[in-house]
């Protein structure tokens, strides 16, 4: 058994403050045993104006939110997944929403950027969301090994994309993270239906750690960060607000269920190259 921990928070545009109060929460969940800690989507920073000179600052200079991440991670002893915080590439190149993996000694040993972006109409008080004006599109499928199993990385809005998790469990995916951001309105809607369905087709934990609360300048995000079992079942979580969900993986779980209903060998669409269209009737008479 693996404990594993979803931070839950509320952040706001003060890189500083939300810092502070992460590495609260990180303590409290090490405290509580977990062995690898997920942290929300724009954790470090959300809502703010200053997004570009933020990335830059990861990109080129002090680079503050990754030595935070460095140092906790050091700090407790965990493996700490990052969210999401805006990176570019290179220096003076577009920001990415790239979520960070550190390792127990503080070593960056993974990078995702954020292949599906938020570009989308919500019936909330913001009503238009555009990342893809502030972030980049990333382009590549990331999952490794930790000592809790092997982890695929997602953000957020790619939980609507069923084939991108499926790809990760070909890629031995055993956890699958979702650090997220989801609006109060979407998340009512759709959040624990689409985090117990990408559980049970890819018969893999989920582990989501969502923003909770209202934000400065109005944003409401939904909450309800939690851990789902390979049969759909949310076996821990809370509501809204700050706060940490620990849960425990259970390797021969995992493996009784795949071992029952074996879906990945029977899947049929991965091996049809070409989809061959019904033939017509016949017009021909006698």
């Amino acid at each position: 058994m693996h404990q594993v921990a979803a931070i839950q928070m509320i952040s706001g545009p003060d890189v500083h403050a939300n810092l502070t109060r992460a590495g609260e929460l990180i303590a409290r969940a090490a405290a509580q045993g977990a062995r690898l800690l997920l942290l929300p989507e724009c954790f470090a920073l959300f809502g703010s104006p200053h997004l570009a000179r933020v990335a830059e600052e990861e990109a080129s200079g002090a680079r503050p939110i990754q030595q935070f991440l460095a140092d906790q991670a050091e700090r407790h002893g965990v493996w700490l997944v990052g969210g999401s915080i805006p990176l570019p590439r290179k220096p003076g190149g577009k920001a990415m929403a790239a979520c960070l993996v550190f390792d127990d000694h503080g070593r960056e040993v993974a990078r995702y950027d954020k292949l599906h972006l938020f570009d989308v109409e919500v019936a909330d008080n913001q009503r238009s969301y555009q990342e893809s004006r502030d972030y980049g599109y990333g382009d590549q499928l990331v999952c490794i090994d930790t000592p809790v199993g092997r982890v695929g990385l997602s953000i957020c809005y790619d939980l609507r994309f069923a084939e991108l998790y499926l790809a990760l469990r070909r890629a031995g995916a055993e956890l699958i993270v979702v650090p997220s951001a989801f609006t109060a309105v979407t998340g009512a809607a759709h959040w624990d239906i689409l985090l117990r369905a990408r559980a049970a087709e890819t018969q893999c934990y989920i582990l989501a750690a969502n923003q909770g609360g209202l934000h400065p300048g109005g944003r409401e995000t939904f909450g309800h960060s939690c851990l789902v079992d390979p049969w759909g079942e949310i076996q821990a979580g809370m509501d809204q607000g700050e706060g940490v969900v620990i849960g425990a993986l259970d390797p021969e779980y995992l493996e009784s269920v795949r071992g029952r209903m074996p879906v990945l060998q029977h899947r049929r669409f991965a091996a049809v190259d070409t989809i061959v269209p019904a033939a017509k009737e016949s017009q021909t008479h006698e």
